[in-house]
């Protein structure tokens, strides 16, 4: 699977677009750790690798503007320092 059509099953994550094969990694990273379940990260780890996500998780969290929810933030920062 291409992580376009990852993308088209889950519009309900990326309401603010419909340039679904134009999203950027980063954009998809953070709308499935903000808005997705449990399974939609197993699969975008299983598209993009752990190790991916976690260094573009990691990117996001260092920057001055945060867009996730402090709680997500910390459990996400939890998820990838034990299995990244």
């Amino acid at each position: 699977m291409i992580i376009g059509d990852f993308v088209r099953k889950r519009k309900h994550l990326f309401w603010s677009t419909k340039n679904y094969d134009g999203l950027s990694e980063g954009a998809i990273v953070e709308g499935v750790l903000n808005y997705g379940d449990m399974n939609d990260v197993k699969e975008l780890i299983s598209l993009l690798g752990i190790q991916k996500v976690s260094k573009i998780f990691n990117e996001q969290i260092n920057r001055p503007r945060i867009n996730y929810r402090p709680e997500i933030k910390n459990y996400f920062q939890l998820y990838f320092q034990k299995y990244a």
